[in-house]
Order: structure tokens, then C-alpha cells, then sequence
């Protein structure tokens, strides 16, 4: 718990941290995009303002000469600047303008008036630029300076135009407008930013917790699905159902859990019949060992002298050495067939005869039990690839099995027709439960009728089956019948 908490913190705080630190970087890369192009429109906007203002007034100005009949420069204009309406509107200026007003010669002496009418400047006191601005002016231009600011005492931008009389420039008028509002309204820009930031940030931190809990709860179903997997609880599930990338690691964790609950159970499966194998090998093995160990000491001892117990002895023994002698041939048979590397003869051969001598050894078989064994077939030939003793050997496994489990005087059916050998018994069958199994190694059916068999019968005929391309099935009802069928491979 205290690690899932861990994983948990760490996360929230990885988020945390990679929201506000994009949120902050992208805030001032933003912000510096905002106040530079803030500003710059501001300034464009006040620019524009003053030109119009500045253009409008020059006019102004140029008519009241023309109709004072001003001709000869600022002399004469200065002279005639107090006269009729051009000297009220002159004093008037800074309020018409709504910004200090100069009004200056080509030699920058000064015509002042409004709110610096009463100072004196000299030319020394000028600002380094003001001849140039002067100089563009009386060229004809429009033209803007920062450079009065410091003479001023205050951030201001200054224009100066012409003022224009019969083609002549006659003045330069300077227009001073203060930037203090425009740096005011950046200031309110960027507070509202910085507010908006602040916000953002908030939101970002909370979304990043809200995140860290939805990312956390599955990721911390899945290492608690893990544990118990590394713990062997192979039942253990995610149920977890998203469709995202989260979703489809649970979906591979819940895939993987299903797997191993699977090889689990195989596993102990295979466990058991190995170790079902090994009582019954074991079985097998010490009962024939132990009669025949007994004959012998009593052979040997002297115990038995009459000649037809001996006799009797002898064939006791050798009825067990074949016996023991069929179960290792049936090991190393098995062994032999599961081994890829082991070649069989693959020769051309009719599978009517192979059936046939399988069906005749199969009935001397069935006599013991007065079991009748029915032919059928459609040819007496068909033509296919094998190797003819292993074919007759995965018959016969077949047909003794079928003669084991039925009961005295039934008839097994055997056909075969169009490719297909099915072979039918009306004995025991197989349980449902069985029926799955009967071709693994090792497997044998609980019953009276199988407490002799090795239980690697079916596993070699399979394994026949499957070295000859051959599809091998059976279907079964329990105490009614069973029926195994081949369909081998058109050649």
C-alpha cells in the first residue's frame, strides 16, 4: 500500500511539475509575444494618432499663412503670427493638439507656445537628433523621434511635419505627446495576463491531480494483478476497461493471466499424469519382476520338482517377459515417434492390404471373446505413402482397444471407403471428460477394463497418425459406442 501511495506521489508530482513548468514556459514565450506586439500596435495606433493630428494642424497652420499672406520664410511668419485668427488659434495649439506644440525654423530657433511658451531653450540644448528631425522635416517628410524624452523629463514621442506654403517649407511643427498612458495600458495588458497565468497555472495543478489519480488507480490495479501472478493467483484480473493505451496494457496483463492459468493447469496436469505414469509403470514393472523373481527361486530352491508345474513356471515366466518386453517396446516406440529426427519409410503401398492383415490379426485377437469383426470396404485398392508396419500398428491399437472394451459376442464394424477407415465398437465409450485426453501420453481412463494398459496405446497411434498426414478423430457416447475415424491424404 505504501508503495502504491509512492508510485502514486511520484506521479501527481511529475505531473504537477510538467504542467506548470510547459504552462510557465509557454506563458513567457507568450508574454513576450503579447507585450512586443502590444506595444507595437500601441505605438502604431499613437503614431498614427499624432500624425493625423500633427498633418491636420501643419494645414491649418499653412492656410492661416496663405490667407495672411505670408511669403517670405518664419520671419515674416513669425511676425504675423499674433494677427487675426492664426495668433488665437497659435495660442490655442496645446489644447487643439491635446500634446505640446513647437513650432520651429530651419535653424532651430524656437517659436514656443502652450505649456513651454515661458521656457528658453538654446541650441545646446536640443537634443542630438532634434537637427536631424528638423533637417527630414524642411526635406519635405513626416518623422518621428524618441529623442526629446530626456529634454522633456518624461518618455515622449515626437513628430515633426512640415507646414507648407506655396510649395515652400516654411516651419517644422513639433508635436510631443507623452507614452505614459500607452505604458499604462501594456502594464493593465500584462497584469491581466499574468492574472490569466495565475488562473491557468491553478487549473493546470488541480487538472494534473485529477490525472495522476485517474492514471494511478489502474496502474495500481495492475501491480496488485502482477503480485498475485508473481505469487501464483493465476485467476487474478485487471477488469480493467479503457480504451486507451492503459487499457490495452491491462487487456495484455488479463491475456497473460489467462495463459498462465492455463499452462498452469496443464502443467499440473501433465505433473499428474507423469506421476500416474510412474505408479503405473512402477506397477507394471514390479508385478511381472516380482512373478518372476518368485518362479525362479522356486525353480532354483528346489521348491517345485514336478515336471508340469515346472512347465507350468516356465510359461508363467515367459507370459510376463513378453509382457514387460511390449511395455518398453511401447516406451521407446513412443519416444522413437515424438523424436522428428527419427525417419520412417515413406514407400508407396496399397492401404486395402494393410487393413486387411491389421483386421486379420484383430479377429485371431477378438476369438477370446467371441467378438465378431465386420469388413466393409468399396475397393480393394487405394494407393498411398507409408511405411506399412507402423500403419498396421496404429490399426491394431485401435482394433485391441475396441476388442478390450466391448463385450462378449458384440460386433465391431470396420469400414473403409473413399479414403476413410472408421472403426465402430458398441462397448464401454468414453466419458465426456476423457475424451479430450486419450491421445496424451501417459492418460488412462478409470475402469476395470483398463487396469493392465500403459496408457501410451492411443499416444503411438497419434503420433503414427500425425507422421502420415493423417487426420485422426473419434466421438464417443459413454456405454453406448465409440467410433474412431482416419481420412488419409489423397495422393
Amino acid at each position: 500500500m505504501k508503495m502504491s501511495n509512492n508510485i502514486k506521489n511520484k506521479i501527481a508530482v511529475k505531473l504537477i511539475l510538467y504542467f506548470s513548468a510547459t504552462l510557465i514556459l509557454f506563458s513567457i514565450i507568450i508574454g513576450s509575444i503579447f507585450i512586443s506586439l502590444f506595444k507595437n500596435q500601441t505605438m502604431n495606433i499613437h503614431k498614427a494618432d499624432l500624425h493625423k493630428r500633427a498633418t491636420t494642424i501643419a494645414a491649418t497652420l499653412s492656410d492661416f499663412t496663405k490667407s495672411a499672406n505670408t511669403t517670405n520664410g518664419m520671419g515674416n511668419m513669425h511676425g504675423s503670427m499674433m494677427q487675426g485668427g492664426m495668433g488665437s488659434y497659435i495660442k490655442s495649439l496645446d489644447d487643439i493638439a491635446m500634446a505640446d506644440v513647437w513650432i520651429v525654423d530651419e535653424n532651430l530657433n524656437l517659436i514656443t507656445v502652450g505649456n513651454m511658451a515661458m521656457m528658453q531653450y538654446s541650441y545646446s540644448d536640443l537634443p542630438q537628433d532634434a537637427n536631424l528631425v528638423v533637417k527630414e522635416v524642411f526635406e519635405g517628410d513626416t518623422t518621428f523621434s524618441e529623442g526629446f524624452s530626456s529634454l522633456l523629463n518624461t518618455p515622449t514621442l515626437t513628430i515633426g511635419t512640415p507646414i507648407i506654403y506655396d510649395g515652400q517649407v516654411l516651419g517644422a511643427l513639433l508635436l510631443h505627446s507623452p507614452v505614459s498612458g500607452m505604458d499604462d495600458a501594456i502594464y493593465e495588458g500584462f497584469k491581466i495576463l499574468a492574472v490569466s497565468i495565475t488562473i491557468a497555472l491553478i487549473l493546470s495543478i488541480i487538472l494534473s491531480v485529477v490525472l495522476a489519480v485517474s492514471f494511478t488507480k489502474p496502474l495500481k490495479k495492475m501491480k496488485n494483478t502482477a503480485l498475485m501472478l508473481v505469487d501464483g493467483d493465476y485467476s487474478a484480473k485487471t477488469d480493467i476497461k479503457q480504451n486507451d493505451e492503459i487499457g490495452e496494457l491491462a487487456s495484455t496483463i488479463d491475456i497473460l493471466s489467462e495463459r498462465l492459468n492455463i499452462a498452469s493447469k496443464e502443467s499440473n496436469k501433465l505433473l499428474k499424469l507423469r506421476q500416474d505414469f510412474i505408479a503405473n509403470i512402477s506397477h507394471e514393472l514390479r508385478t511381472p519382476v516380482t512373478v518372476i523373481r518368485g518362479s525362479l527361486e522356486a525353480l532354483c530352491d528346489v521348491v517345485v520338482s514336478n515336471k508340469e508345474q515346472v512347465k507350468e513356471y516356465h510359461n508363467q515366466m515367459l507370459k510376463e517377459s513378453k509382457y514387460l518386453e511390449r511395455l518398453v517396446n511401447d516406451l521407446l516406440d513412443l519416444s522413437r515417434l515424438q523424436n522428428t529426427d527419427f525417419k520412417i519409410e515413406m514407400e508407396p503401398l496399397n492401404l486395402f492390404d494393410v487393413l486387411t492383415d491389421a483386421v486379420r490379426s484383430g479377429k485371431n485377437i477378438a476369438k477370446t471373446k467371441n467378438i465378431e469383426i465386420a469388413f466393409f470396404y468399396d475397393k480393394e485398392f487405394f494407393l498411398t505413402k507409408g511405411d506399412y508396419g507402423r500403419l498396421r500398428q496404429m490399426f491394431l491399437i485401435i482394433i485391441d482397444n475396441a476388442i478390450k472394451f466391448s463385450a462378449e459376442d458384440s460386433i465391431i464394424d470396420i469400414s473403409f471407403k473413399n479414403g476413410a477407415v472408421i472403426i465402430r465398437d458398441t462397448g464401454i465409450g468414453i466419458a465426456a471428460e476423457d475424451l479430450l485426453y486419450i491421445f496424451d501420453r501417459f492418460y488412462k481412463a478409470k475402469n476395470e477394463n483398463n487396469k493392465k494398459g500403459t496408457g501410451l496405446g492411443l499416444a503411438i497411434a497419434k503420433q503414427i497418425a500425425e507422421r502420415h498426414n493423417i487426420n485422426i478423430s473419434v466421438k464417443s457416447i459413454k456405454g453406448k459406442e465409440t467410433e474412431f475415424c482416419f481420412i488419409f491424404p489423397k495422393q
